[in-house]
């Protein structure tokens, strides 16, 4: 299995989960400082004081990316690190940091994929209100500039949002995410005001000259339980409406705004019930509309439903009256997440259908398991079995005509991640927390050997 020739191999992380350096060189407080600190939100107490410290050791990790052939990196930029208090003045030392870290990737030749926001908004701005604010867009929208008048002239590649359901709904909604507020209204707004801060924020960074813009969003195929195992499964006219309903929420809601212009009418109908939709201006979708260059998708294992009274309606989905949840019948990761590779390909092909005339590229692709260092190695076979039926998968949505650019494995390294703390290994690189010594995993040796010869 050969991919196309110009097609991209990389890996993935963000800021939270690997910089540490939280206090140091004028970083302000982010919402995940404040969630992370505050008991009973993150698996053992963790936090992300420390992490990885890749801030200090950027150049070491920059050279292990080198050794395993990485075309690309995908990192963000921790946006208390350039604006303190979310706005106003910008810190140099912050923005010196990433100057740093692109010259270095550059220097490897690996290019920089740059992501502007990864859940990691300035306390400041979230005691304003967060994301329910409207101010808060603007703000991203000057951030993003300071961010591009440091970087554009050696960044090619920017991506606005990473996950914007995520950041809304489990942040806003169910609360299990920063800030950790639990309102449905909240989610809903917080939802609206994410994308009109990716429509200002593609238009500010157009204007500067920005050439490849991309939406990241955690999307995945909507399936009944028969169809997981079985995709000429047809469900009935009740599961068929749930799969649609659930796929609008999660999918539809970001992409069709963002490509269209237009919301679907049932995320209307859901913000009318919960909140209203005072919130969303005349001229609204015209600048979320922006003109974008890429989709990334990350994706991680299907979301299965089918029609009937589930239990109350979780916060993190308003509209889903009517919709049961379901759990696939399928192994699973240390995450609890079923494997059902196929469900890469379905999606893939589907959004190139939905969403004509724009490139993809899997942004976060991984599995957590329970890795064990042996003799000095990880033998992570299972990581190198979810990889490969991933990528085969990958290969053969492409040859379905799906266009499809690159792939970037999540992650790196073993990280923070988020409410599980450091409980949940997702590195292809293996960290020591108490020395934090990296040691590549057999998955990051495999890949490697992937990325060597262009195929499996």
């Amino acid at each position: 299995m050969i991919f196309p020739e110009n097609f991209v191999w990389g890996a993935a992380t963000a800021s939270y989960q690997i910089e540490g350096a939280v206090k140091e060189d004028g970083r302000g407080q982010s919402i995940w400082d404040t969630f992370s600190h505050s008991p009973g939100n993150v698996a053992d107490g963790d936090t992300g004081d420390v992490a990885c410290d890749h801030y200090h050791r950027y150049r070491d990790d920059v050279a292990l990316m080198r050794e395993l052939g990485l075309a690309a990196y995908r990192f963000s930029i921790a946006w208390p690190r350039i604006q303190p208090d979310g706005r106003g003045k910008v810190n140099p030392q912050g923005l010196g940091f990433y100057s740093r870290l692109v010259d270095a990737l550059l220097a490897a030749d690996i290019s920089p994929y740059v992501t502007l926001y990864h859940w990691d908004l300035p306390q400041a701005l979230e005691g304003e209100g967060g994301w329910t604010n409207r101010d808060t867009a603007y703000y991203f929208a000057d951030y993003a500039q300071a961010v591009h008048e440091k970087l554009g002239d050696r960044v090619a590649h920017w991506t606005t949002l990473n996950e914007p359901w995520v950041a809304a709904y489990l942040g806003y909604g169910n609360g299990v995410h920063a800030p950790g507020r639990r309102r449905a209204a909240d989610a809903m707004r917080s939802a609206h005001h994410l994308l009109l801060g990716h429509g200002l924020a593609a238009r500010r960074l157009r204007s500067l000259g920005a050439e490849n813009i991309m939406l990241v969003i955690n999307s995945a195929p909507v399936l009944t339980p028969a169809q997981v195992n079985d995709p000429q499964a047809t469900p009935d006219a009740a599961d068929a409406a749930a799969v649609h309903r659930i796929h609008t929420l999660l999918t539809r809601q970001f992409l069709d705004p963002a490509r269209h212009g237009s919301y679907p009418a049932e995320v209307l109908e859901a913000a009318a019930r919960n909140g209203g939709t005072d919130h969303i201006l005349d001229g609204d979708l015209e600048i979320i509309n922006a003109p974008i260059d890429q989709i990334g998708i990350n994706y991680y294992n299907p979301c299965v439903v089918e029609a009937g009274p589930g239990s109350p309606v979780d916060p993190a989905w308003p509209g889903s009256e009517d919709v049961r949840f379901r759990t696939a019948d399928a192994p699973t990761t240390a995450m609890g997440w079923p494997i059902v590779p196929d469900g890469l390909s379905r999606l893939l092909v589907r959004l190139s259908q939905d969403y004509p005339g724009v490139g993809l590229m899997v942004t976060e692709n991984g599995a957590a398991f329970d890795d064990v260092v042996t003799d000095g190695r990880v033998h992570d076979t299972d990581r190198v079995a979810y990889l490969e039926g991933h990528l085969r998968e990958v290969h053969r949505a492409i040859a379905a005509g799906a266009d499809l650019r690159g792939y970037l494995v999540w992650s790196l390294l073993d990280n923070f991640e988020w409410a599980e703390g450091y409980r949940r290994r997702f590195g292809i690189v293996h960290v020591d927390y108490e020395t934090l010594a990296r040691r590549p995993k057999d998955s990051a040796l495999w890949y490697r050997d992937v990325i060597g010869r262009n195929g499996l």
